[in-house]
């Protein structure tokens, strides 16, 4: 009977350290979802202020006015200006 309540003693003890050991893991892996998930959040800031940013550097209006301040670039006459037209696909039978 010492035999088996020793055994049945060594098992509950071995149950109990595996419950803390995973209890343990579970904590630390909520812990690390937590920080990424943060971590996330702070990039979908930086994301939307480099839209922002984006927008900002390719605005029409700022590129247009580079053009023409550091290019020297101006919009052509009306007389330089030709259309062409591309030819209309042709239907194969």
């Amino acid at each position: 009977m010492l035999r088996l309540n020793s055994a049945l003693a060594a098992l509950i003890v071995a149950s109990a350290l595996g419950v803390v050991a995973a209890q343990h893991q579970s904590r630390k892996l909520v812990t690390e979802i937590e920080r990424e998930q943060g971590r996330m959040r702070a990039l979908e800031v930086e994301f939307g202020q480099l839209q922002l940013e984006q927008s900002t550097w390719a605005a029409h209006a700022r590129i247009e006015r580079i053009a023409r301040e550091r290019l020297a670039m101006r919009a052509p006459a009306t007389g330089q200006i030709l259309a062409v037209e591309a030819p209309a696909a042709k239907n194969s039978k």
